[in-house]
C-alpha cells in the first residue's frame, strides 16, 4: 500500500487523507484499503468515512478527538499489507442500446473513428471499478472505460437527461439515478436501480466494487421497468 501524501484538516470535524494527485487503480485500491482499515480499527471519535478517487475524508466528533490525534491514530495503521479487491462484490448491469436510448452513440462513434457496434462492444468489454459517489444522489463514478472510446465532456451540458442513462466521459462511466443535466455522452439506458431505498444500504454498489455491463433487448428493458 502506498503511503498517504498528506493529511489536511477540514473545518473542526474532519481530516482529509490525501493518497495521490491523479486517478489510478493503485490510488483507488489504497483508498478502499484505508477506508476498511479505519473501519476495522474503530478509531476513537470517527463518525463517517467518505472515500473519493484519490483521497479519504474522515469525519470525527471533535468532543472525542482532534486533527492531530486522529492523524497519529491513522498513521499507526500504516503500512497496510498489499491486498486485492477479493472482498468486494461484482455487479452485472443490463444496458439497452436500442434507438431512442442512445442520443450520443453516433457522435461517440464518429469521434473515435469506429462503428456504433464497435463502440457498444468496446463498452461491454470493459471491467469497471466504483471509485466514488458524488455530484447527485447515487451517482457512482466507474473507472475503466476502454481507451478506444474515451471522449471528453461536451462543451455545454444538456438538460433533462433521464434516470438510467449510461454515459461516459474520459475514462469514467456512470448510470444516472435522477433526471439531471450532463455534459457526458449518453450511449445507452439501464433499468438498474442504483438507489435501493434501504436506509442501511442506500446504494447498490460499494466503493471498490466491480461493475460489468451486458446487453439486453428493448423488450427486456421495458419489462425490467415494470
Amino acid at each position: 500500500m502506498r503511503e498517504p501524501q498528506g493529511f489536511t484538516p477540514v473545518a473542526g470535524h474532519a481530516l482529509l487523507v490525501e493518497i495521490a494527485s491523479e486517478m489510478s487503480e493503485a490510488a483507488s485500491a489504497t483508498v478502499v484499503q484505508l477506508d476498511q482499515a479505519i473501519t476495522d480499527a474503530r478509531l476513537t471519535g470517527v463518525l463517517e468515512l467518505t472515500p473519493a478517487l484519490v483521497n479519504l475524508l474522515v469525519i470525527f466528533d471533535p468532543l472525542q478527538t482532534d486533527h492531530a490525534t486522529l492523524e497519529t491514530d491513522i498513521r499507526a495503521l500504516l503500512p497496510l499489507p498489499e491486498k486485492d479487491y477479493a472482498t468486494t462484490r461484482t455487479h452485472a448491469v443490463p444496458i439497452c442500446f436500442d434507438d431512442g436510448l442512445t442520443p450520443d452513440l453516433t457522435a461517440v462513434a464518429d469521434a473515435c473513428g469506429l462503428s456504433e457496434e464497435a463502440v457498444i462492444n468496446a463498452h461491454l468489454s470493459g471491467t469497471y471499478r466504483v471509485g466514488m459517489y458524488g455530484f447527485a444522489p447515487g451517482y457512482a463514478y466507474l473507472a475503466g472505460v476502454p481507451e478506444a472510446i474515451q471522449v471528453p465532456r461536451k462543451p455545454a451540458p444538456v438538460r433533462d437527461i433521464p434516470a438510467g442513462s449510461v454515459m461516459i466521459a474520459g475514462p469514467q462511466c456512470l448510470v444516472t439515478t435522477v433526471k439531471m443535466p450532463t455534459g457526458w455522452s449518453i450511449i445507452g439506458r439501464s433499468p438498474t436501480q442504483v438507489m435501493t431505498g434501504d436506509p442501511d444500504r442506500p446504494f447498490l454498489f460499494d466503493v471498490g466494487d466491480t461493475v460489468t455491463f451486458h446487453r439486453i433487448t428493448r423488450d427486456a428493458y421495458e419489462k425490467a421497468l415494470t
